[in-house]
């Protein structure tokens, strides 16, 4: 319902992430469809014109509200045989490239290797290598006695003996190293060309919402549909943000 004096949404989005919203149900439901329907995804801009919007800032909360109700609360961790690596994202496109690179976010990935194709994957922003981070996203990710496939980084070293399998291997070349772990270097490729194709690049701060809109579509990527109702789903699960809380969040945790 919609309050006929302020024009805001009332008792059916009422402690949900469109708590409060002046901007129409029908809008909110087509910029869900866009998100999870539409090939590449949907930039703020896109959306904008899309829906005759009439400020950038609109269209930008919209997304990024629905992208905080990505992340099912519950989901199922990842199992079988899985590879994990890690990546730089963004920064600018000159200068030093690489590890180390100036201006880029450190994401490490993992996906399940289903052989000629992959199964679901999870991306998450970490602060660094370090044994204790690395085995802490795999613990929070990976079901127990899953097999863990790796490249020779010494962090992975802190995986629990007793909970997995560890697989790891020391690659000489980007070349061996895409051979051993080809399907997290095709996610980490791909995410690489949405996000500069698409958003035209991102904003480290708010990597991490993009990276959960990422997985929700990679993992729902042959159901677009369903995708689009579960969304709609999770959305009604997930408490009110402000805009200002969501310009101040570094994470979607």
């Amino acid at each position: 319902m919609q309050c006929k004096d302020c024009g805001v949404q009332t008792s059916v989005t009422a402690g949900t992430v469109l708590h409060r919203t002046r901007t129409p149900l029908s809008q909110w439901f087509w910029a869900a469809y866009l998100m999870t329907a539409h090939t590449p995804g949907i930039s703020a801009l896109q959306l904008k014109r899309q829906l005759g919007l009439r400020r950038h800032e609109t269209a930008w909360t919209m997304l990024h509200k629905l992208r905080r109700a990505m992340v099912a609360p519950a989901r199922e961790p990842l199992r079988g045989l899985v590879e994990v690596d890690e990546s730089y994202i963004g920064g600018p496109e000159h200068g030093k490239r690489g590890r180390g690179a100036i201006g880029k976010t450190l994401v490490v990935g993992a996906v399940e290797d289903r052989g000629k194709v992959a199964g679901r994957v999870r991306l998450q922003v970490i602060p660094n290598f370090r044994g204790v981070t690395l085995a802490g996203f795999v613990e929070a990710n990976l079901e127990h006695g899953t097999t863990v496939k790796t490249d020779g980084l010494e962090g992975y070293e802190a995986l629990s003996p007793k909970h997995y399998r560890h697989r790891p291997r020391v690659q000489g070349s980007g070349e061996r190293a895409r051979l051993w772990l080809p399907h997290i270097h095709r996610v980490f490729s791909n995410l690489k060309t949405w996000l500069r194709g698409t958003h035209h690049g991102v904003d480290g701060k708010h990597l991490q919402a993009y990276l959960d809109e990422y997985v929700f579509r990679y993992n729902r990527r042959r159901t677009p549909m369903a995708a689009f109702q579960t969304l709609l789903g999770l959305a009604g699960q997930r408490g009110p943000m402000t805009h200002k809380q969501l310009c101040d969040s570094e994470s979607s945790g």
